[in-house]
């Protein structure tokens, strides 16, 4: 026989497991500018795949508690895709990272640090917006982190723009210009990534408010 509380839930779970799963994102953005300043030999996947796993097993608790939960502290369709939107980031992360360590040999002198550094500010960013949606859906602070969160996304892509911009003109190996491109497109789309999650949100509180 069925309590009230197994069949109703508690709603408000879902806010602390995507908390948890925005908090995997930061962790997995840190790994990598930690990763960027390691020398070659001391370099490590390791943090990257647990995050990932982390994230993973938050999607499926996720997954599994809409089915068991009744009621839900939000629309189930926000839920599921901000769990999607902010799941896809280590993802993206990891295989960024995975990329790297295969040509770092023949990209040593591209600094990627201070484009890893605006994913992390990104991602801490996003892991704020997250953590509001349990304090009453603050619509006008949220519009705030969200209009900081394309901000950085808009510089990003500019900075982008300028390696784009520098190896057109100046690489004259083929097999390099191809791992540089690889790897400008994947960064991009990480920070595209917490773009995604942060449009995600906005909507949420817009449709609360």
């Amino acid at each position: 026989m069925f309590s009230l509380q197994t069949i109703f839930g508690k709603g408000d779970k879902f806010y602390g497991l995507l908390e948890s799963s925005a908090s995997a994102a930061r962790e997995s953005a840190r790994a990598l500018g930690e990763l960027l300043a390691t020398p070659p030999a001391q370099r490590s996947l390791e943090k990257f795949k647990l995050a990932r796993q982390r994230e993973k097993d938050l999607a499926a608790e996720i997954s599994q508690e809409l089915v068991n939960t009744f009621v839900t502290a939000l629309e189930r369709e926000d839920i599921e895709a901000l769990s999607n939107a902010l799941y896809k980031i280590p993802k993206v992360v990891e295989k960024f990272a995975e990329r790297y360590g295969m040509a770092s040999e023949r990209v040593a002198d591209v600094d990627f640090i201070p484009r890893a550094a605006m994913l992390e500010r990104a991602c801490t960013v996003l892991e704020e917006m997250v953590g509001l949606l349990r304090k009453g859906m603050a619509l006008e602070t949220t519009k705030q982190l969200n209009d900081k969160l394309q901000a950085i996304e808009a510089e990003a892509d500019r900075l982008i723009l300028e390696l784009y911009r520098d190896t057109y003109l100046n690489e004259t190996d083929p097999m390099r210009y191809l791992i540089l491109k690889d790897l400008y497109e994947i960064l991009e789309k990480a920070i595209d990534r917490c773009r995604d999650a942060g449009n995600v949100i906005y909507g949420i509180v817009l449709k609360n408010a």
